[in-house]
């Protein structure tokens, strides 16, 4: 069975506290599992002149009507590319052709070593591997549950949007956010199998515009006879941001009809959704029982827009001066771009220092009580995601 669908499933099943729900993917994306992105990657490689990408796709074999996309924006500060990279893939019968500019592969990929290109910048691997992914799926659900049956309820709100939950809301949220149904927290992911297009990229051949790189992944419809390409069917950069983040507490329809806008959305219409962001962010700021006190928090009414601002840009930020990949969201916490880690994401980061930066504004103390895969990737050993 297909994870996004299992976990479709599951969700639905689960109880609702009054119309708040946590929606995955819309329809679209799931109707179409080979063009359903899982995750995406982005690192520097220890030798310090790579850069290491990993998209995980849930349908595990890859369709011929689908372009995979990794797209590499790269520039001198936070926010701010002035040159852009594209590596396409195609795939025939599980053979790859992946291009990046004149460089290209072509071949059957799913061997461990891969394949290099036929100039050199890049090498690739394409096929099955173990979903490196691991998230309490039922605790965050029944976590959703109370802290929707509060707002059903009438909870007071502040000037920003901040829900005053009170002590027992808090302390219940986060505990069932650390737990499974009552008992210690669990993957829903063990075990699961996932296609990755996994590459490793000479960094000469993405940084034209400079040492900080704005990484994001889409896949589209292949071009038509005409040579046109259809709009973008998933995209993601952080992890999270999209299907945590985007009408997280909305009916059904109107997530599905928010999120399909969310994944079409060129780079250019991206700050479209901060607003909508804003909303959830000041939720998530209220679940430990505090307002104000969540990460990069303004002043007054919009208080929450500044951060949502910075998450509408959905790229993964790689700081490729530094070989040192420990922290998630290094890049971004450092404000300025200027940071000694490489930040980006590894298969081996915890996104609970998403969670925790959005409730209490520190990079620990919010968590799902699932603190790794059930497998060990790796951010050195090519092709990274265990077999």
């Amino acid at each position: 069975m297909l994870r996004t669908r299992l976990l479709v499933c599951l969700l639905a099943l689960l109880p609702l506290a009054a119309p708040a729900s946590d929606h995955l993917d819309t329809p679209t994306v799931i109707a179409d599992p080979a063009a359903d992105i899982g995750d995406a990657f982005a690192w520097t490689a220890p030798d310090g002149r790579h850069l290491n990408l990993v998209m995980t796709i849930v349908g595990v074999k890859f369709s011929d009507q689908v372009e995979y996309v990794f797209h590499i924006d790269s520039g001198k500060s936070l926010g701010h590319t002035t040159a852009s990279r594209e590596l396409v893939c195609v795939f025939d019968q599980q053979v790859a052709d992946c291009r990046l500019g004149a460089d290209r592969v072509h071949g059957r990929a799913d061997g461990a070593e891969g394949l290099r290109s036929a100039r050199g910048s890049f090498r690739l691997f394409a096929g099955p591997r173990d979903d490196p992914f691991f998230n309490n799926v039922r605790g965050t659900r029944a976590a959703y549950n109370v802290a929707g049956a509060a707002l059903a309820a009438g909870v007071a709100h502040d000037a920003a949007g901040c829900p005053a939950f009170d002590a027992p809301t808090a302390t219940k949220i986060l505990d069932e956010w650390r737990h499974t149904e009552g008992h210690e927290a669990s993957s829903l992911l063990a075990g699961w199998k996932t296609g990755a297009i996994v590459v490793s990229i000479e960094l000469d051949a993405v940084n034209r515009g400079g040492g900080l790189l704005g990484v994001w992944a889409t896949t589209n419809r292949r071009p038509d006879d005409a040579g046109k390409t259809g709009p973008p069917i998933d995209r993601i950069g952080r992890a999270l941001t999209g299907n945590s983040l985007i009408e997280t507490f909305g009916t059904v329809d109107a997530a599905n009809a928010r999120k399909e806008q969310y994944n079409r959305a060129e780079p250019g219409r991206w700050q479209e959704f901060a607003r909508d962001l804003a909303v959830n962010l000041a939720n998530y700021d209220g679940f430990d029982g505090k307002c104000g006190n969540a990460w990069r928090i303004g002043p007054g009414a919009d208080a929450y827009l500044p951060l949502a601002r910075l998450l509408a840009d959905d790229r993964l930020w790689v700081n490729t001066r530094s070989t040192v990949c420990t922290q998630y969201l290094a890049v971004e916490l450092a404000a300025d771009g200027q940071t000694s880690d490489c930040g980006g994401r590894t298969p081996l980061y915890d996104v609970d220092v998403f969670r925790s930066l959005l409730v209490t504004g520190q990079v620990t103390g919010v968590d799902d009580g699932v603190p790794r895969d059930d497998h060990d990737p790796s951010n050195s050993n090519f092709p990274f995601l265990a077999p």
